[in-house]
Order: C-alpha cells, then sequence, then structure tokens
C-alpha cells in the first residue's frame, strides 16, 4: 500500500513494533535522542501528548531522506487534572496505581508523521475503567511485571489489564501506545 516510502519509527518501545507491525509496513527502527520529556506549564492538558511527538519528530537526530516518513508518538495517562508519566520506581509506581484504582481515567497518544518537508500531527483519546485494586494486587504487579517504562505504571497488555480494567471505551491499541488504526488512517491522508 505504501511501497514508495521508506518508515522509520523513532521509538525504543516494544509494543509500538509490534503494533506498527500489525499494518504491514515495512519500517526500520531508529530511536531518537533520550531527552527530558519537557514542556510549557500552561500548555493545556490535552495538547501536550501532541507537543511531544512534535518535539520527538523535529529533534530527530538526521535529516530525513526523501521519501522517508519519520514516525514518533509519546503517551500521557491523565486522571483529572494529573499527568501520569513512567514512575521512577516501586513507590511511584504503587502512588499512581492506587490513585487509578476504581476509578475512569484517559489514555492520549500524540503522533507525529513527517518528512523531508512537511509534518503532520494527530492525538487519539481512549477512557479506561479501573476496577478497585487490592494492596496485593498492586504490589503482586508491580513486582512481577515492573512497569516502569509505562505511562501511568500499567501495561493494558498485561496481568493488571487482564485482572483489573472494566471498561475500555476507544483504542485498546491507543493504550498500549499506538493508535493504530487512526495511524493507518492518517498516513492515508498524509501520503495520498
Amino acid at each position: 500500500m505504501f511501497e514508495a516510502y521508506t518508515f522509520t519509527l523513532a521509538s525504543a518501545s516494544p509494543r509500538r513494533r509490534e503494533l506498527l507491525k500489525g499494518l504491514d509496513i515495512e519500517f526500520t527502527v531508529e530511536p531518537g535522542k533520550d531527552e527530558k520529556e519537557a514542556f510549557s506549564a500552561d500548555l493545556p492538558h490535552h495538547a501536550i501528548p501532541e507537543f511531544l511527538a512534535r518535539h520527538k519528530s523535529e529533534s530527530f537526530h538526521r535529516n530525513l531522506k526523501p521519501g522517508e516518513v519519520l514516525i514518533t508518538a509519546d503517551t500521557l495517562v491523565f486522571l483529572d487534572e494529573q499527568i501520569l508519566g513512567k514512575p521512577r520506581d516501586a513507590r511511584e509506581a504503587r502512588m499512581m496505581l492506587r490513585a487509578l484504582s476504581g476509578r475512569t481515567h484517559t489514555v492520549t497518544t500524540g503522533v507525529a508523521l513527517r518528512t523531508s518537508d512537511r509534518i503532520h500531527i494527530f492525538s487519539d483519546t481512549t477512557e479506561v475503567d479501573f476496577k478497585p485494586l487490592s494492596d496485593a494486587e498492586i504490589d503482586y504487579y508491580i513486582e512481577k511485571y515492573r512497569p516502569f517504562d509505562k505511562a501511568g505504571a500499567y501495561g493494558v497488555q498485561e496481568w493488571i489489564g487482564f485482572t483489573g480494567i472494566t471498561a475500555i471505551r476507544g483504542s485498546y491499541f491507543n493504550v498500549m501506545g499506538l493508535p493504530v488504526q487512526r495511524l493507518y488512517t492518517e498516513l492515508c491522508g498524509f501520503l495520498y
């Protein structure tokens, strides 16, 4: 479908790689610079994932080749007005999961598609409901799965997703880190 283009995924996330493979797009993985994800405090929450995806794209470490499409993304978890990024340690993961317990939160992924001469940014948001989680469930999950590389301290595709999530409104794959159906649609519009 996209034979005229080459694709580069600028992400170290194994989940994003797995999801992009599902679109039958051949791509290479070339993680960008590992920078601190900084943004202005007055930026509206819903705009932060798009801002970070754009920043990752524009700060990519090399120029793009003709016909190359760079894909960058950033996923954040929002609980009310609080942003839940990746936990630094087990204590912070425990605090995040306790906060999510028995509540509804949103997961937003911002995605940037860039060629050598243009850029397109979009985002997708999914609502997720958690049942009340016991301390034993939280401790088991953190100890066994070590979710320190995941926004909100959980992976929907892991044990906690199977046992703790009661409802999802929107893209399941977005919660994993890449809204692949929307990505496909946006790629079609961007490239053709």
